[in-house]
């Protein structure tokens, strides 16, 4: 295979595995919701008044559905951009540590693909046509 085929495959092989990523995560959440709950902050359950967790539930949920959209390539920049601000909005409230710097990888890697757009193996390319 040829550097510039190589060079193509990049987008979509980011993507995948971010997915899977995000697929990963959300799923852990939501079959282990009680183990998550640790990482609400306090602030978010006073101001709303819903418990830790709901918001895990919900955060679970929220990954395993944009994590498939991401997986398959179905609206590519809006569920990338979602998935990076969530990323990002993350990273802001688990602080400046292993976690936070992980997460902020994560963020820019999904801001990436948000950049680039559809690749030639998404659902976005297989619907323009």
């Amino acid at each position: 295979m040829t550097t510039q085929k190589l060079q193509q495959l990049a987008p979509t092989v980011l993507r995948i595995g971010l997915a899977l990523v995000f697929i990963w995560f959300g799923s852990q959440q939501l079959n282990s919701a009680l183990n998550w709950t640790s990482y609400i902050p306090q602030s978010l359950i006073d101001i709303t008044g819903f418990s830790s967790l709901t918001f895990v539930y919900f955060n679970g949920a929220f990954e395993v559905v944009f994590g498939l959209a991401l997986l398959t390539g179905f609206f590519t920049r809006i569920t990338a951009l979602l998935l990076a601000l969530h990323m990002f909005d993350i990273m802001y409230v688990v602080g400046y540590n292993e976690i936070g710097i992980r997460d902020f990888g994560l963020a820019v890697a999904t801001l990436a693909i948000f950049l680039y757009g559809v690749d030639n193996y998404s659902l976005d390319r297989k619907f323009r046509k």
